[in-house]
């Protein structure tokens, strides 16, 4: 049999006298093969007369290029600045990452370079931040008390008016999960502010004494790592808080589940008095406990609820017990690292909460996976559990109004609540809802904000006035005020990044 080899630039033939593999020929003529050659025909193919062996000889190089990542320009509207204003906030800079390729050598002859995986970031670019003045201005609207929001990582607040609105803090690094809220007089304000920079959990409570001084002061307070605080109605001076301590796992903390009661000095910061109302507890928050127990005070401060992630209560405030929940329901587990909490909300006279509960399924599915939300309304003494809403939505939220006073009904009190327009995939961080106002048992109920054939409410944050006649709302990333007799919205902010109100005296 004549057999022909082509390899290494060489076209050789050869008689064959006895039937053997291919594999099996070029080893006997010292063909030696590297791990990445390719052979045709196959190896393991029987020669035959005629046939014609060809070896292309393979081999892999690998090399890396590192390239310029170019950064982004942000631009966010500052409404202290004139329009057309910009003013550089942070200086950009390119970034660098490294992007490895393989490329083929067959006979010599170089194949075009493959990339080998994804390209690894050596330095991330810096964004350049310009702040903008706004293109348009607002008509100001009065403000009956203060108000105080988060946009851009700062505190503002304004008082009297809209257009009195400013900064009060400038560091950009006020955690928007934990604590934000005003005194019951509206003058100060807690916050937390994040210690970490790469997104783990870590925070410190602040506070600013004043938050309409020329030039409002942050003073550090001790707790660290807070996950909630408030201050505790009719108790001058004295906030509450709960801890938890950093973790590497989902979700990133680990809650104590307890609750310490702090009396400080507000022009100073200075601590007072230092007391635990309930004992570390990390086991004792009920399912998913590491995500922490909720707490609302009443208004009179003479009570105080808890919620877990199934059941909401009362706390004894003699003991720190808990006491039996005035409310169960099934644990809402659509995802296995992420743990629902409800709201609450006292109504003025401390008698009664509002609150969310977690629905019976609908279908086949498992309980604590049934997309159904209700708002349900609780005696504060355990006296009975009634349903307000039925499917309202998860993000609910159901406020009631201060005491509202007028001289042809009197004293009377609203609830306000949000209503998802379809209640039964509320969940989606895209799902819309509407304002609702209603009597404070859930009668005479009516669409609020925004206007029929508009977008619906996508950040579920509100706020009453003081005086219960006007609500703040976060509606496309700014502030809007609606007075609730007339239905008048009116916005207030133009920066798109406003969030977290709060209102007060």
């Amino acid at each position: 049999m004549v057999v022909s080899v082509v390899a290494d630039g060489r076209n050789l033939t050869y008689d064959v006298r006895e039937p053997i593999t291919v594999g099996e020929f070029l080893a006997q003529i010292e063909v030696v093969l590297g791990e990445q050659d390719v052979v045709s025909p196959p190896l393991f193919t029987q020669i035959s007369d005629g046939i014609q062996i060809t070896v292309r000889r393979v081999a892999e190089e690998t090399y890396c290029e590192d390239r310029e990542m170019p950064y982004q320009r942000r631009t966010l509207v500052d409404e202290r600045l004139q329009a057309g204003a910009e003013v550089l906030s942070q200086p950009g800079q390119n970034g660098t990452e490294r992007q490895c390729y393989r490329v083929q050598i067959a006979d010599g002859v170089r194949g075009e370079p493959v990339p080998v995986g994804a390209p690894t970031v050596l330095v991330s670019p810096r964004e350049e931040i310009v702040y903008v003045g706004p293109t348009s201005q607002l008509e100001p609207v009065e403000v009956r008390g203060t108000i105080a929001y988060l946009s851009g990582g700062n505190a503002w607040a304004m008082r009297g008016s809209s257009d009195t609105r400013h900064p009060v803090t400038t560091t950009g690094d006020v955690d928007p999960l934990r604590a934000f809220n005003l005194s019951p007089d509206g003058r100060s304000l807690l916050l937390t502010r994040t210690t970490t920079t790469d997104g783990t959990f870590g925070n410190q409570l602040f506070l600013i004494p004043d938050v309409n001084a020329p030039q409002p002061e942050l003073l550090p307070l001790r707790p660290v790592n807070v996950l909630w605080a408030d201050w505790v109605p009719n108790r001058p001076n004295v906030i509450s808080y709960t801890r938890a301590e950093p973790r590497p796992t989902s979700p990133g903390w680990g809650a104590f589940n307890d609750l310490w009661l702090m009396t400080l000095d507000l022009q100073t910061g200075e601590e007072i008095d230092l007391d635990p109302l309930i004992e570390e507890s990390p086991g004792r928050g009920g399912p998913f406990s590491w995500w922490g127990r909720g707490y609302a005070w009443s208004p009179d401060g003479a009570q105080l609820a808890w919620v877990h992630a199934d059941a909401v209560g009362t706390v004894n405030l003699e003991t720190g017990e808990l006491n039996s929940p005035l409310t169960q329901y099934e644990v809402f587990s659509p995802r296995s690292d992420w743990s629902w909490r409800s709201t609450v909300s006292w109504s003025p006279d401390s008698a009664f909460l509002a609150t969310v509960v977690h629905g019976a399924p609908i279908g086949s599915e498992s309980p604590e996976r049934s997309p159904v939300f209700d708002i349900a309304l609780l005696d504060a003494q355990g006296a009975f559990a009634a349903t307000l809403v039925e499917r309202s939505g998860i993000w609910a939220l159901p406020k009631f109004s201060p005491v509202i006073q007028s001289s042809e009904q009197g004293a009377t009190m609203s609830l306000a609540y949000l209503k998802a327009r379809q209640p039964l995939v509320s969940v989606s961080d895209s799902a819309e809802y509407d304002l609702i106002l209603a009597d404070s048992d859930g009668s005479n109920a009516r669409i609020l904000f925004p206007e029929e054939g508009q977008r619906g409410l996508t950040q579920r944050e509100f706020a009453w006035s003081p005086d219960g006649n006007q609500i703040v709302l976060v509606y496309q990333g700014n502030l809007w005020i609606v007075d609730v007799l007339s239905g008048v919205a009116s916005q207030i902010t133009l920066d798109g990044g406003a969030s977290r109100p709060v209102w007060m005296p």
